[in-house]
């Protein structure tokens, strides 16, 4: 009879090898292209360069996850501290061109989207600015994330995904004209919805203390919400 597999041999068996080889400018093309038909069900005659921005984000994305998954295989195997970052705000700003200088990717993709009759940087424009916050509270936190990220520490930012950032601002006859930044109107490729781990919300109420421990008692809960992972 086999022996049954510890904890640790079952997560080496989980490889990610292979998923997201886009060290090349070929492998790019392709990656591309597979998104743009199989994730976006479009092809060149009718997509849009919103739609050429989204098939290049779930390319680089492709990369990004297998890092990750890799990270928390590790992070598993050797069980480090964790630090879990709380913050109201994170003025995460745009994901593509960063995630693609972190990767080593950018030179590559360059040359793909060029090859492809497309420019880079008129992509890298349309992604929408994921300004969770004020200013400066919002874009200290996310300068808190990026510097662990370098320094190789097991951290994770936890926040709150609003469904609308900080105001775009216009000029209009001379004067400043407010408008709510709806970030999310065309989605985020950069997230991952865990509706597996949805929780209630609880706002308001009555503490009781009783002989078996503290109450939380009469809360209005809000619609459950769930855990989103967001590459970056």
């Amino acid at each position: 009879m086999a022996k049954p597999l510890t904890d640790s041999e079952k997560r080496k068996q989980i490889s990610v090898r292979g998923i997201a080889g886009l060290g090349d400018v070929a492998e790019v093309r392709k990656s591309f292209n597979r998104h743009l038909h199989f994730t976006l069900v479009k092809d060149r005659n009718v997509a849009t360069p919103r739609d050429y921005f989204f098939a290049l984000a779930h390319t680089v994305r492709d990369h990004l996850v297998g890092r990750w998954i890799r990270t928390q295989q590790h992070y598993y195997e050797r069980d480090p501290k964790r630090i879990y970052y709380l913050s109201l705000e994170f003025y995460m700003g745009r994901t593509l061109q960063n995630t693609m200088v972190n990767l080593g990717l950018q030179n590559a993709c360059d040359e793909a989207i060029y090859q492809l009759g497309l420019d880079l940087e008129e992509l890298q424009e349309i992604e929408e600015d994921a300004g969770l916050g004020n200013g400066g509270l919002g874009r200290l936190a996310a300068c808190f994330l990026d510097s662990m990220a370098t320094l190789g520490l097991a951290a994770y930012g936890y926040g709150i995904r609003y469904e609308f950032g900080i105001f775009n601002q216009k000029i209009v006859n001379g004067w400043q004209v407010e408008e709510a930044d709806d970030w999310l109107r065309y989605g985020n490729p950069w997230e991952k919805a865990r509706p597996e781990y949805m929780l209630p919300v609880h706002f308001y109420g009555r503490v009781e203390h009783t002989p078996e421990g503290v109450r939380w008692l009469d809360t209005q809960v809000l619609t459950p919400a769930f855990p989103r992972n967001r590459g970056g």
